[in-house]
């Protein structure tokens, strides 16, 4: 029989549905059924394509005699983390504090309060490798709460009140400058894998909020280390493993520091922001081999995430059937082994194939099999024949039983996957991807924006979530609406732009410090109020909100948001030297905020040659309004008349205009070779 899930949107939630736990969504009633039980609460916190929640659901939510145990004693109360990122913020930083490390499931005991007093994250069935069994943690917490009720409580009103204390300033700062840039420079060199690529050791995260960073350094300064390090890496991670060189996009991340081996959930986020990554790659160095990333990638999330609404889906699962075995096991559906290449393509082409895609015998992954990927090699390889191995290994993988797919629109995912597929769209000439990113700003604006603008972070199949929008939310979807705005040359979307960035404004940021919160100040009070700068997988929301602030100010000329982006950047100046591969995002605005950020005004046709070269140049952050003579649509048109007749471009930057250009030649030297002064 269902449980209480059985009515969320949630696919995660939805997985948990038929669990003989009886559990409770995220909500006021669940802690007064606690209450008036007088027993603790069970949060246990996860997301659909997380491998590890599977395995605790298997062993112990969908056990009877687990689950027995867990109805008698607790209320247990299930949260996807990817819906309520603030559930997920608060009781993960008590996690962290009390154990020194996090990660999901996150398995969490609160009193009926909501306070939390005992902590952990995946717990196995039996004990093992140091670890207590599951049901060992819940007679443990049970006999805690009956026998020295006073001192758990005690506890958690003190971890409560620990957390509650941490409370960030670090808004109205001085606004970074060149120091404080190049010294977050010189962190990341040290901590730049020069053999690999990417920054740090096992396991490896793709760095695309670094990578901006680094472009838009380089950009600005003409630092040839930054440029290399983005470069080299970007190359290392589209010839590894992390890349599926059959499907494009990106994994979640690589097992090694060399990027061969990954976990292989693909996530929205990831595939946004990489696709854009690469994009701005081929912007600032012309390569073709991040152009064909960049596409790729981009045609990976159109043809593998779009909902039948027009949205993106939140994740492929890393775990699917294994044809051999029946059973579900991760990167089943990507790995191959010498006998199956040529079971597909023959002896011969089967050999080749194995060379290009570096396939051993041994296998890179498990029993005898490889991830496919791109190994350097002095043998040249016939670029017809590849293309055909490659449709048809394509083809054939098609076959198989393919991963699951959290069919969640998240909208700050969404926003992200939005920019990306506007800008590579606008610079390849594929207007296909730009009406796939007008779909999904569409959607945002029709189901998840209620009247006043604000926001409601998910849907499923056209049905809107329950939960209110997060700063990270408003932020990312202003910034995908300000690149349609600058791609499409339709002022609307800086118009919905401008809605959200005023919620940022009134909602979001503290009036006294300019410091941000990452939840609304009339949102639900937990028991303490979230506020993270810091990247993690995603743009933090406190960064992305200055970074949108910024250009919505260029578009616009509106003090109010280029002070409140200034205030907000006192956290780079804080962080970026010390922490620089961890606030990359805060560091690209910064590095916006340096060069002007310029403002380009294109008066002509909109996806002409001027708005194209105005679109691909490389100064950090610029902001560019398209349209005819005359047009209101945005308001850098406003007063700019076409030169002897011909299309024009008015570059300004820093309260000073330059004198309009016709030639895009002229744009382009004012856009790519002058430095910052």
């Amino acid at each position: 029989m269902p449980n209480r899930l059985a009515q969320e949107t949630s696919p995660y939630l939805l997985q948990h549905a038929d669990n003989p736990v009886d559990w409770w969504p995220w909500s006021a009633e669940a802690f007064e059924e606690a209450r008036r039980r007088g027993v603790p609460v069970l949060l246990s916190v996860g997301y659909s394509s997380c491998h590890w929640c599977h395995v605790m659901a298997h062993e112990s939510f969908e056990d009877e005699a687990t689950a027995a145990v867990v109805n008698e004693n607790f209320v247990g109360v299930k949260v996807d983390r990817e819906e309520r990122p603030d559930v997920d913020a608060v009781y993960m930083e008590a996690v962290q504090a009390a154990t020194g490390q996090g990660g999901w499931p996150m398995t969490v005991f609160l009193t009926p309060d909501a306070e939390p007093f005992y902590f952990g994250t995946y717990f196995p069935p039996e004990p093992r490798h140091g670890m207590p069994s599951f049901t060992q943690v819940l007679h443990g917490v049970r006999d805690a709460w009956t026998d020295r009720r006073g001192e758990v409580t005690e506890v958690a009103a003190k971890i409560t009140q620990d957390l509650a204390g941490r409370r960030l300033g670090l808004g109205d700062a001085q606004v970074p400058g060149e120091g404080d840039l190049a010294q977050a420079l010189l962190g990341l060199t040290r901590e730049y894998d020069a053999t690999y690529g990417g920054f740090g050791g096992a396991p490896k995260f793709p760095p695309s909020m670094v990578i901006e960073f680094l472009l838009r350094h380089h950009a600005r300064t003409g630092a040839e280390g930054a440029l290399q390090m983005a470069v080299d890496t970007g190359e290392r991670m589209a010839r590894g493993g992390i890349y599926d060189q059959l499907g494009g996009g990106f994994a979640r991340y690589s097992v090694d520091r060399e990027f061969m081996v990954p976990h292989f959930e693909k996530m929205l986020y990831d595939n946004a922001l990489l696709c854009r990554a690469y994009a701005h790659l081929w912007r600032s160095t012309g390569s073709e081999l991040a152009k064909r990333v960049a596409v790729e990638t981009a045609e990976f999330m159109v043809r593998e995430l779009r909902t039948n609404e027009g949205g993106f889906a939140s994740a492929l699962d890393a775990d699917s059937e294994d044809p051999a075995s029946g059973k579900h096991v991760e990167g089943a559906y990507y790995v191959w082994t010498p006998q199956q290449l040529e079971e597909v393509l023959g002896a011969a082409d089967g050999a080749v194939a194995a060379r290009y895609f570096g396939v051993t015998r041994e296998g890179t992954f498990e029993e005898g099999a490889s991830v496919l990927r791109l190994p350097q090699s002095d043998e040249v390889f016939d670029a017809e024949r590849i293309a055909g191995i490659r449709r048809r290994l394509g083809a054939a993988r098609a076959e198989r039983p393919a991963p699951g797919r959290d069919d969640k629109v998240v909208a700050a995912w969404n926003g992200l996957a939005i920019a990306a597929l506007a800008e590579t769209g606008a610079y390849f000439g594929r207007q296909d991807l730009v009406d796939a990113a007008v779909g999904a700003g569409d959607l945002l604006v029709r189901l998840h924006m209620d009247p006043l603008a604000r926001l409601s972070r998910t849907s499923k199949d056209g049905r809107v979530g329950a939960n209110a929008g997060v700063l990270e939310d408003y932020a990312d979807v202003a910034e995908g609406f300000l690149a349609l705005a600058s791609v499409t040359g339709e002022g609307v979307w800086l118009e919905f732009a401008g809605f959200l960035l005023d919620h940022v404004l009134d909602r979001f940021v503290d009036p006294e410090s300019g410091a941000l919160f990452d939840t609304a100040a009339d949102a639900e009070q937990l028991i303490r109020r979230p506020q993270d700068p810091t990247d993690n997988a995603t743009p933090s929301g406190w960064t992305a909100a200055a970074g949108a602030l910024l250009s919505y100010a260029a578009h616009t000329g509106s003090e109010p948001h280029r002070t409140a982006a200034e205030r907000a950047l006192g956290v780079v100046r804080a962080l970026g030297p010390r922490a620089p591969r961890f606030i990359g995002n805060g560091l690209a605005v910064a590095e916006a905020l340096l060069d002007g950020p310029r403002e380009i005004a294109v008066v002509g046709e909109v996806g002409g040659r001027l708005h194209h070269t105005a679109l691909t140049g490389t100064a950090p952050g610029a902001v560019v309004a398209a349209g005819p003579e005359g047009s209101d649509e945005l308001p850098l048109l406003a007063d700019r008349p076409r030169v002897d007749g011909r299309e024009s471009a008015y570059v300004c930057r820093r309260f000073v205009c330059h004198s309009p250009v016709t030639e895009a030649e002229d744009l382009s030297r004012a856009l790519n070779g002058e430095r910052a002064g």
